[in-house]
């Protein structure tokens, strides 16, 4: 049951990396538009500007909890590999329960404010000719964080498995080498 119920979320998980790559291929398009305006054609857009922000903020946020289901956060742990995989699984639980999920929680917490002032208000771009609606955008910090906790909930899950006895490891992303 716990391993049918981490593939059904590995695979929500998955969709919403699957549309950060999108965000990317659409991120890199806005950048060139940006850039050939300015350059070729000296002219530029405030709204445009601000649109790349607002994407590689949400690619940002909704991100971490997709690394996170590889495994492919930061470490700076030189003891952590050295432990058994039920160590790692123990670890890797116990640092979600007392790091993760507090923290995720206090953000979600601190920025409802952040968004229902914006929200409120109808906040917009300082800037003339910037974006309308910005809370949209200082909605996706609870959003995102709601969806780290999702995928700390998968983490958890997947290394429940591997103390159960039911899932290997995940592998080790790929390093690499910087000469």
């Amino acid at each position: 049951m716990l391993t049918k119920l981490e593939k059904v979320t590995d695979r929500i998980i998955d969709g919403v990396g699957y549309l950060t790559g999108v965000l990317m291929i659409w991120l890199i398009l806005n950048v060139a538009w940006d850039v050939m305006m300015r350059y070729v054609f000296h002219d530029s857009s405030i709204a445009m500007q601000e649109l790349e922000w607002h994407t590689f903020a949400v690619i940002m946020l909704y991100g971490t909890g997709y690394a996170l289901r590889y495994n492919a956060h930061v470490r700076v742990d030189f003891l952590y590999d050295r432990l058994t995989p039920r160590k790692q699984a123990w670890i890797n639980i116990l640092g979600t329960i007392f790091f993760l999920l507090p923290l995720a929680l206090l953000v979600i917490y601190g920025s409802w404010e952040f968004v229902m002032d914006a929200y409120t208000t109808h906040e917009i771009s300082e800037d003339p000719g910037g974006l309308p609606y910005r809370w949209i955008i200082k909605a996706q910090i609870p959003l995102a964080f709601i969806f780290l906790i999702f995928c700390a909930f998968n983490f958890m899950l997947h290394n429940i498995n591997i103390l159960r006895g039911a899932e290997a490891p995940l592998p080790e992303p790929e390093e690499e080498v910087i000469e």
